[in-house]
């Protein structure tokens, strides 16, 4: 078990940012579990997880952007209710659409997606998505470090 969360910590940042890249929150969840273990640090895992989420929610908005007819073919598999779900949340909320799409399983990739196609600023959106991008991880990350460090306190005594 020791060897096991000695290679997650050396390998757990290229792990969190690869992961990252594609909105993981549960890699996040993972590094701020080890953070609290004394086994990765809990700043560093967060500003890693925040900029390739950035990076990863901005290609696929370059993507929905430069590849339109590409992309298109994609979302036609998504044609029902998740699509349908995400189009509904994007007219409800509008630019609010960025910030809460990072915590919802299967509309985090299709928001920037749809975004791109459509007629949306992008210098909007990389505003949007870089602050969106921090505050998802401090919440996630910090949540999870002080979740299970209060879990970890509590079992020992």
């Amino acid at each position: 078990m020791e060897d096991i969360l000695n290679s997650l910590s050396t390998y757990g940042y290229i792990i969190l940012a690869l992961y990252s890249f594609g909105g993981g929150m549960v890699a996040l969840a993972g590094a701020a579990v080890l953070s609290s273990m004394g086994k990765m640090d809990i700043t560093l895992s967060i500003a890693v997880a925040s900029l390739f989420n950035f990076v990863g929610d901005s290609f696929l908005f370059y993507m929905g952007k430069e590849n339109k007819h590409a992309v298109k073919g994609y979302l036609s598999k998504f044609k029902g209710r998740i699509h349908a779900r995400t189009v509904l949340m994007m007219r409800r909320f509008g630019w609010l659409a960025v910030f809460i799409q990072k915590y919802i399983y299967g509309v985090k990739t299709l928001v920037p997606i749809i975004l791109g196609i459509s007629r949306y600023d992008i210098r909007k959106f990389i505003f949007l998505n870089f602050f969106a991008s921090i505050l998802w991880g401090l919440v996630v990350g910090l949540l999870s470090y002080y979740f299970s460090a209060g879990v970890r306190a509590w079992f020992a005594s």
